[in-house]
């Protein structure tokens, strides 16, 4: 009968223990390179974005989507493209959202553009500066007659911005909401997308178009980095377990 090692249940205990630490480890190491190569695909994806958007924004200007084709717009295919529209301003129903620009705070005025047909498309025309948000105070940029505006389609930003929701009641705007401005101002077939526009100077100077802000941040390769690093940290670990190096206690 042969004799059993008084520690020997407690170096299974110590190996069992062992396997499951590096059982967990190797599931760790597996979700870090997951996430590691999911944004690789992010930047290949914001890279490509990146690429189409300024196409767009340097391309000449095509007609704007007729009413025949407002069910067809959306971000991905029509964001950000440079279109031309032709139309009356009712400058009677702006509204002004609250912004925050590079020539401070203050206020874009969004005018519906009425079209010959009898759709509308709401026009960002631009920044006007907290003291002069009264349309009487810039007179000479509530242009009366047909005009034609260029700029860049953008699509309808809902409820508000992150910080702030619109406060519909108090007319009190902090995105540009289509849908919700349309009613408010009593309007009828209106374009579910409204336009940037360009930097075309206005009569007096105000509103001042040509402020979008395109920048799409890219830290994909950074994020893509740092989980491939902790993963083969991970992995390092993981192989000196397997050796023995560390964790044994002298046990082996």
């Amino acid at each position: 009968m042969s004799n059993v090692p008084t520690d020997e249940p407690e170096r299974r205990h110590f190996q069992v223990k062992r396997a499951l630490f590096a059982v967990c480890l190797a599931l760790l190491a597996a979700t870090l390179i997951a996430l590691g190569t999911w944004q690789v695909e992010r930047l290949a994806w914001k890279r490509d974005l990146i690429a189409r958007v300024e196409e767009r924004v340097h391309a000449s200007p095509v007609p704007a989507p007729a009413r025949s084709d407002w069910a067809k717009v959306n971000a991905v295919a029509d964001e950000y493209r440079r279109v031309t529209v032709a139309g009356t301003l009712a400058n009677d129903k702006e509204t002004l959202v609250y912004a925050s620009t590079a020539l401070g705070p203050g206020y874009w005025v969004i005018t519906p553009l009425m079209l010959a047909d009898g759709t509308a498309v709401l026009v960002n025309r631009g920044f006007v500066p907290t003291d002069r948000r009264d349309p009487a105070s810039r007179r000479e940029g509530q242009l009366p007659g047909p005009i034609e505006i260029t700029g860049l389609m953008r699509m309808t930003e809902p409820k508000g911005s992150l910080l702030q929701s619109n406060d519909v009641a108090a007319d009190r705007w902090y995105s540009r909401d289509v849908a919700a401005i349309a009613q408010k101002r009593g309007l009828s077939a209106v374009a579910p997308y409204f336009i940037d526009a360009d930097a075309a100077a206005n009569p007096g100077g105000l509103p001042v178009g040509g402020l979008t802000v395109i920048h799409f941040p890219n830290n994909h390769l950074v994020y893509a980095i740092t989980w491939y690093g902790l993963a083969a940290m991970v992995l390092a670990l993981l192989v000196f377990i397997f050796r023995g190096k560390i964790g044994t206690g002298g046990r082996e």
